[in-house]
Parts: structure tokens; sequence; C-alpha cells
């Protein structure tokens, strides 16, 4: 027979002991009011069994605290024999959860930490039913969902906490303090289904779920979650930006065959955010091939490890060389497939090795563990050496990020000056640019030889230029090496052009950007070249000169073009002339001639009779007078006036003849002086 209600048992009581009754109405207690948030919770006194060891909490018709509390209401107790203890309901709110804690029941099982759950005790409401139905003393597995409960707080200690709230773009990551253990050789804990997320615990232990690190997470959201039994971490969920790309490394899993460095590709793990997917698909451990493409990825970090990296962009004027890490190795059949000349680890695609076919300008999702990518330029690609106080553009660095076995850029500038000694003895500084090209079907076979671009440039052609340089250097003087500088450049460009063939790169040109010789010998140089170039100075000072001269001739003889002219036809008149008169000459030399002896006889007889009649003047008026006379024909002849307008007379000795002749004398002196000092008269010479 069960226990009788609590308002029968006083009713018993009543009857039983009625003088008690009338002794409780005589001290005038009032009754026990019990409002609606509260709850009433009773401690039996005394006239009952003492509770068994071991126990907290009593049951009817035992001494101490009683697991039922007493519901909202007005009740009759026996204050000598009960003592009521009232408490505030519990409550949790909305964005909270009730976690509990029995005080009170059955033992744990061994290996846990947890009570399992009993039905019947309306959350906890009846702890009498809890008890009876093997409630396990310890933290409970069930937790109190928002709501006012009248719980026992004698027996339930209740811990009321923030619900976990898991933002967008982070995810939950949970670790289990309670449950089977993890196989062994595995990492995570086994998925188990039905627990809503980890909201129910119960069903969670009673489906097998395993103590640890579990492989499922939560998603962003509000959850229930009993915090003593599962332990959450909220952590960034998986974002993997535009241009970029997630390499994921599984940290569970099959092991790596033996000679792969990366693991097979698997499906049907949802972009590696079903962990227990992949390792049921046979997901092995390591470097994963698969790839995550931009997006957000709710990705258990304890499972998977996401490196997000750059894609792989090959810009115009450029390929990429690939070199596999995964495919079978090619066989000597495979190799042969290939064209004649080509190096033996360039393989066709498909295989393990390098790739003959090369990657052109895009954007690649490259998994760089699967493959190394070596972006080759095919345009000119220019190497100096020179001075940077010479360089006309900005050189492109190196990014320290950037995988070093990659190109550098298209204009590279990585050396000082060749400094090269000339037979005589003299330093030179020597400027080069080597401008060179890659093909893009000889690509994969310069990666083959060589590795890449940077090592071409550091171990072949930055030693054959040095080397090269160096060498026609000390065959030549330093003047006869500058001066012969196409030369140089010929000879350093068809040894550049031999050596880089054997590496399948051309040469495209070697220029020779500067020499630099030492100051001395540039002065002494110097000296030179003006010494030379004021000797060429002078010399044409001098023809200039010359030419100065010969300009003022023609341009005085230009002025006296007129003059020259009438002097040229006086000569001419004047030959005209004197030709004239030679005829005549001739003509009267011939008629005299031809008269002969009777001319002769003529001229003869007037002599003579010239001469007599002379003779008689003279001796008529004397030799002085007459010698004035024939001066004064003469003059008379020559248009000159002599004869005075007034003659003064002397004497009767014919003083005045003398004095006129005199003055006839000295004026023939006067006139032929005047005669001789201006220009002759062809009339008057020849009338004297």
């Amino acid at each position: 027979m069960g226990a009788l209600p609590l308002d029968l048992t006083l009713l018993v009581l009543l009857a039983i002991a009625a003088p008690a009754l009338l002794i409780f109405l005589l001290t005038g207690h009032p009754l026990v009011n019990i409002g609606g948030e509260e709850i009433g919770i009773v401690e039996r006194r005394y006239l009952g069994t003492p509770l068994p060891e071991g126990r907290v909490v009593a049951f009817p018709g035992q001494i101490g605290i009683r697991a039922r509390v007493l519901a909202p209401g007005l009740h009759v107790m026996i204050p000598y024999l009960y003592r009521v203890m009232k408490e505030p309901m519990v409550e949790v709110g909305e964005d909270e959860v009730g976690l509990v804690e029995s005080i009170d029941g059955e033992p744990l099982q061994p290996g846990h930490i947890f009570g399992r759950r009993v039905e019947g005790h309306d959350g906890f409401q009846d702890g009498e039913v809890f008890l009876r139905n093997g409630g396990q003393k310890g933290p409970q597995v069930d937790v109190l969902p928002p709501g006012k409960y009248r719980v026992n707080t004698y027996l339930f200690r209740i811990r009321v906490e923030p619900a976990l709230i898991i933002p967008p773009n982070e995810v939950g990551v949970v670790t289990a303090r309670d449950g089977g253990h993890i196989e062994a050789g595995r990492l995570l804990a086994a998925h188990v289904d039905g627990h809503n997320s980890f909201q129910d615990g119960e069903t969670f232990l009673a489906a097998g779920g395993q103590r640890g690190p579990q492989i499922d997470v939560m998603l962003p959201g509000r959850y229930r979650v009993n915090s003593d039994l599962f332990d959450v971490n909220v952590a960034p969920a998986t974002m993997v930006e535009a241009s970029k790309v997630g390499m994921v490394t599984a940290r569970d899993g099959v092991p790596l065959p033996a000679g792969e460095v990366v693991a097979a590709s698997v499906s049907g793990h949802n972009d590696y955010q079903d962990g227990s997917a992949f390792l049921a698909s046979g997901g092995q451990r390591g470097p994963q091939f698969d790839l995550l493409r931009p997006g957000t990825y709710y990705v258990n970090p304890l499972m998977f490890e996401v490196k997000v990296d750059d894609v792989a962009v090959v810009q115009r004027g450029e390929v990429a060389v690939l070199v596999s890490n995964v495919g079978p190795e090619p066989s000597a059949p495979t190799t042969e497939r290939l064209a004649a000349g080509e190096e033996r680890y360039v393989v066709p695609s498909g295989f393990r090795g390098i790739q003959a076919q090369v990657a052109g300008p895009g954007v690649y999702y490259l998994n760089r563990w699967a493959y190394l990518a070596y972006v080759i330029p095919t345009t000119n690609l220019t190497i100096d050496w020179a001075d940077e106080t010479n360089v006309t553009d900005e050189p492109q660095q190196p990014d320290p990020k950037a995988d070093p076995r990659e190109i550098l850029g298209r204009r590279i500038q990585l050396f000082n000056p060749l400094s090269v000694i000339s037979r005589d003895g003299f330093e030179m500084r020597v400027s080069v640019k080597v401008i060179m090209r890659v093909h893009p079907e000889q690509a994969p076979l310069m990666v083959a030889k060589i590795g890449s671009v940077q090592n071409l440039i550091d171990h072949v052609i930055h030693p054959m230029i040095d080397s090269s340089f160096r060498n026609q250097a000390s065959s030549s003087e330093a003047m006869a090496f500058m001066q012969d500088r196409a030369l140089e450049q010929e000879k350093a460009e068809k040894r550049a052009r031999e050596e880089m063939e054997q590496y399948h790169v051309e040469c495209v040109r070697v220029l020779i950007s500067q020499i630099i010789l030492p100051e001395e010998l540039m002065a002494i140089q110097t000296r030179r070249v003006i010494a030379t170039q004021q000797q060429e100075m002078f010399v044409a000072q001098q023809q200039s000169e010359q030419q100065r001269i010969a300009t003022e001739n023609t341009r005085a003889q230009a002025d006296q073009q007129v003059n020259l002219v009438s002097a040229q036809i006086g000569v001419q008149i004047a030959e005209q002339t004197r030709q004239k008169t030679v005829i005549e000459a001739e003509g009267r030399a011939r008629a005299v001639e031809l008269e002969g002896n009777a001319e002769g006889t003529k001229i003869l007889a007037i002599g003579q009779a010239t001469a007599e009649a002379y003779d008689r003047q003279q001796e008529a008026i004397g030799q002085a007078n007459l010698f004035g006379i024939e001066v004064a024909k003469a003059l008379a002849a020559a248009g000159l006036k002599i004869t005075p307008d007034i003659v003064v007379g002397g004497g009767a000795d014919g003083g005045g003849a003398n004095i006129f002749g005199a003055f006839l004398a000295q004026m023939l002196a006067n006139n032929r002086t005047s005669l001789n000092g201006s220009d002759q008269n062809p009339a008057a010479t020849s009338t004297s």
C-alpha cells in the first residue's frame, strides 16, 4: 500500500490525536500559505524513521527534508512536527539553459561522470519520482529549457548559464567530457546520429558517443548544450577570398602510400565540411589533392588544416611550366613519344614530371603541393650589369613571399658593372645589357635543363658574360678596346648566343652600354684630342683667311669692273691704233721704197734751199733774233700766247732784241716743263 496523501495523513492524525489538535487551535498558529511563485520545502522533525545511510532527502515517514515540495496554496502543518521553508521558483530565461546536479540518488556507473536520464520527474520537479526511478547522484545529462520550475533546491542544485550562440562565419568545435573511448589510431571521436547538434546529451551517450574531440562541428545558431558534458570552442570559419585558393591538410585518415606526397582525391565530404564522410570514403592523411575555391566553409579545424594561398596567375607574355608530383611514373615508351631532342624528364600530360604542355595566360586554381609552377616570360628579358644611377626604370625586386624558383620580372637589375683589365694594365668598368628570350615551346626544355630563369642567369649567363669580357679585354689595349667597341660587342654576342642555345634560350642582343676608362688615361686622351682639334682649327682658320683674301680680291675686282672694262677697251683701241700705225708705216715705207731716188733728190733740194735761206736771214737779223722768231712760230703753232700786249724796248744796240729773245727762251722752257708734267698731247708732241 502506498503512502497516504499529506492532507489525509493530517486527518488521521487529528482523529488519533484530538487533544493535540485542540492544543494547536488554542495556540493560534496560522496555516502555511505558499505563493504562486514559491515552493514549500518540508522538513519532518519528529515521529519518523531515520534516513538510510548516504541519503540526503527523506521519503514519507522518514525524518529529514522531504523530496516532494508543497505547491502554491494553504497548507495545514503541525508546527512541532514539520518545518516549512519557502523558496522562489527556478526560472530559466529564453537565452539560458539550466544545468542540474543531483545531491542524492544512485551512484554513477563506473567510468561515467553524468547521471543517466530517468523518466517521470517532470523536469526535476518531482524529486520522489526521480529517486524512485533510479535517478543518479551527480551532474545530470539532461538540462532545463527556458521556463519556471518548482524544483526542490535541497535535492537539485540548478546553475543557469547563457545558451550557446555561434555567430555567422564561425564554427563550434566540440569536445565531449563523457562517453566511450576513441578507437586506436584515430584522432577524433566517431560520428553518432540523433543528438541534435549535441543538445541531447543522453542520446549522444546512448548512441555510443565517444569522449574527446568530436569530428562533427556546430554551425552558426543558438544551442542549449550541457556545457558540463560538452566543451564548445567557437572558432572562425574557413574563409577563402577571391583570387585565393584553400590548400587542405587532413590530420586524420588512412596513411599515405609510400612515395606519394599528395593524398588521392575522394568524394562526398562536401568540401571537407563533413569529416565523417571523408573518413568513410577512405580519405588519406596529409596534403590533399582537392582544393577549396573562394567561399566560406565550416571545416573542423581539428580535422583539417586549411592554408590560404594565392591563385596562379599567368600574365600575357608568360607561360607556366608545370612540374607534376602526382600521377604514374613515365615509362620508356612514353618518353620516346616526345619530340626528338627534348629532355628525358619532360613528359606528356598525366604523368609525373615536367609537363611538355605549358599553361598559357590565365588564372589557375593550382595545388602547389601537387604541381610546381615556373612562370617563364616569353617576351624579351633584359639583364643589366650597370650602376643604379644609369638605370632608366625601376628594377622589379623579388617578392619575399614568392617562390624563389620563379622568375623575378621583365627587367632584372642584378649585377654591378664588369671590372676588367686591359693588356696594357688599365682597369676598365664595362656596363653591359643582355637581351634574351625563351620561346613558349622551349620553356619546358629550359626548365628541365637548368631549373629556372634565375638559375640560368646566376649559373650560366653571368659567369659567361664576365669571362667573355675579361678575355677580350686582356687581349686589347684600353684605348683600342674602347675604340673597337662594336667589334667587342659582336664577339661577346656571338659567344653568348652559342652558349645560351644549349639551354634552349635565344640570345637576342648583347649591348655594351658604357666603357669607363681610368681618369689619367682619359685625361691624356682628352689632351691629345684637344691638340688635334686645335691643329685642325688652325688649318681651318688659315683656309678661311685665304678664302677671305680671294673673296676680297673678287670683291675689289667687282668694284673696279667698270674701270677694268674701260681699260680693256682702251687697250684694245690702242692695239688697234698700233696695228693701224704699223700698217700705215709699212705702207709709207713701201711708198718710199717705190718712189726711190726721186723723192730723196727732192728732199735734198728743198733742204739745201732752206739752209741757204736760213743763212741769209741770220746774216740779215742776227742769230739770236732768228732763234726767237722760230720759237714764236713753234709756240703759236702749239696754241700758246707769248706775245706781250706791251713791249718795253731798250737801247739802239739791239738790247731789246736780246731781251725778247731771252724772254722767248724762258717761256719756251716753262712751256716744256708744263707739257712734261701733264698728259702728252699727241698733236703737241708731234709738233715739237
